[in-house]
């Protein structure tokens, strides 16, 4: 998939931006603090309705603004061309396509995007709900029924965790029924999150050794919140205690994690800052690889500030992927990456929020 099109209002330093894109690699230039990032965050958030940026929902909009606003002409497989809009007023999110008002999940159905940007190490080194976002974001992209289910089991662990917090005596029947719903939900959501891990195994282990030769077979390790003697139901019940005094549901699906790990560095304190860069790009990537197995169509790629992140040898073999690839990639940098000198492009320059066609 690629976009036509895409239209800004009000995101960050970007007032209205209205950018015609290549279906190839298109990349942004310009000084820090210019606004090539919010490019990047625009796309991201048609695909996520969140920022890839820590603790900046309320940073997106433009100060003096009342209401952001993105838009797109999404081109899809077989040519189909589908036009998407996002708004953000106050706290409240509205999602379009084709004019007509949708729910955000049937928004970020439509339009996929993989980020490698600054942060992105955190899938490596971060808490375990980075590694969860990334794993339910390719599962949601597969299974349909995924986005409900996950919701359904939030709620009922909410009220689970609210029985919890106000002091239910531990033998009250009021548990039971949150307690099966959990259980039940959690046990799709793993098999699920399982059968994709398998699918993406092979293309991580491609990925990942590919850019870590030097640390070995990579292993991929996953965890899914709750032991494997018991039913969950079971554990839930026996760890009443334990989690009244805590005041939250301690085992689950909410639980789950998964790891990278390596023969010459089995353990992830192990890796440099560097390693753990190379490690979550070759995720990303695997995530990409996969997606175009399953649709018959890459995601957009999103690579901010590529650069700065990764040496010159690295960055030739992933623009070189990526070309050979033919997904579209939307790239930001101070300056034009030298690998990507013999690479066909479209380049814009970025300046205090004012994009401008350079190519």
């Amino acid at each position: 998939m690629r976009l036509d099109r895409l239209r800004i209002q009000n995101l960050r330093c970007l007032s209205n931006a209205d950018l015609g894109l290549a279906p190839g690699i298109n990349v942004f230039v310009g000084a820090n603090g210019a606004g090539k990032t919010s490019v990047l965050e625009a796309v991201f958030l048609l695909s996520h309705a969140r920022s890839f940026r820590s603790g900046a929902r309320e940073a997106l909009l433009a100060r003096g603004a009342s209401r952001l606003f993105v838009f797109a002409e999404l081109r899809q497989a077989e040519d189909r061309l589908m036009r998407l809009g996002l708004g953000r007023e106050a706290s409240r999110w509205e999602a379009r396509m084709e004019g007509e008002s949708v729910n955000l999940g049937e928004l970020i159905a439509e339009c996929a995007v993989a980020c490698f940007e600054p942060g992105s190490h955190a899938l490596i080194a971060g808490a375990a709900e980075e590694r969860r976002r990334f794993l339910d974001w390719g599962v949601f992209h597969v299974e349909r029924a995924f986005l409900e289910t996950w919701r359904r089991y939030q709620r009922a662990l909410k009220q689970r965790n609210s029985l919890l917090r106000t002091g239910i005596e531990l033998s009250s029947s009021l548990y039971t029924p949150w307690e099966t719903e959990l259980a039940t939900l959690a046990d799709w959501l793993d098999h699920h999150r399982r059968e994709y891990l398998e699918q993406l195994r092979p293309h991580l282990h491609a990925c990942v050794a590919a850019l870590l030769p030097e640390l070995g077979e990579p292993d991929l390790r996953y965890r899914r919140g709750w032991s494997d003697e018991k039913s969950l139901r079971e554990q839930l019940e026996a760890q009443r205690g334990r989690d009244l005094a805590r005041g939250h549901t301690g085992l689950g699906a909410h639980r789950a994690d998964w790891s990278l790990a390596f023969e010459q560095a089995p353990q992830r304190e192990h890796l440099s800052r560097g390693q753990e860069k190379l490690a979550a790009l070759g995720c990303m990537l695997a995530q990409a690889r996969l997606y175009a197995d399953q649709h018959g169509d890459w995601p957009i790629i999103c690579l901010d500030d590529l650069a700065s992140e990764l040496d010159d040898a690295h960055q030739r073999a992933v623009i070189g992927q990526l070309a050979e690839s033919g997904a579209q990639v939307l790239m930001t940098g101070t300056g034009l990456p030298e690998p990507l000198r013999g690479f066909p492009h479209r380049m814009f320059h970025v300046e205090q929020g004012q994009l401008t066609p350079l190519l």
